[in-house]
């Protein structure tokens, strides 16, 4: 057993709750709906306490963490982001201890919580999973559980569908002329 997942397996870590807890909180934004739940102070408060991660900070900390989480995870598709991730990110409360002698974070508020899931899934190999679709009207983060780590679109029914077709119509366009 290697290190890494001994060291897990030790502390009891499940990545499988980092991976929903960070694309929830990657997900805040809602592009199709136009929603963001870090505009107001009221409904970070709120997402945080439904999801038991304690305090939850300021909202503007919190969404520039967020926004520049998404720009690295939409660079999985080789993508982007509109805008460069702030300089001296804010950030979450954080603290490293000790469980049977394994350095563990632990976090102290919401915004700790999510960037901690964030850096247990990148240390063991995981982040590279987290992705963001690439169709500019959705921009959903997901996690790519296939063998490969070839996922593109967070739905293949809807946004590779959609786009499909749009690169169908435009061939065909092309041919006409």
């Amino acid at each position: 057993m290697a290190a890494g997942a001994r060291a897990v397996q030790e502390t009891g870590w499940d990545a499988e709750r980092d991976v929903e807890l960070l694309l929830a909180f990657l997900n805040t934004v809602n592009m199709t709906e136009a929603t963001d739940v870090l505009d107001d102070e009221l409904t970070w408060r709120q997402w945080a306490a439904e999801r038991g991660l304690g305090a939850a900070g300021a909202s503007h900390k919190a969404r520039a963490s967020r926004d520049a989480l998404r720009a690295v995870a939409l660079a999985h598709h080789g993508v982007q982001a509109a805008t460069a991730p702030p300089d001296g990110l804010p950030h979450g409360s954080i603290r490293i201890e000790l469980s049977a002698g394994v350095p563990v974070l632990t976090a102290g508020d919401a915004l700790g919580a999510a960037l901690a899931a964030a850096a247990r899934l990148a240390v063991l190999g995981y982040w590279e999973r987290i992705k963001i679709c690439p169709a500019d009207d959705c921009r959903w983060a997901f996690y790519d559980r296939s063998r490969n780590r070839s996922r593109t679109w967070c739905s293949m029914r809807v946004c590779g569908n959609r786009e499909k077709a749009r690169n169908w119509r435009e061939r065909a366009r092309s041919a006409a002329s």
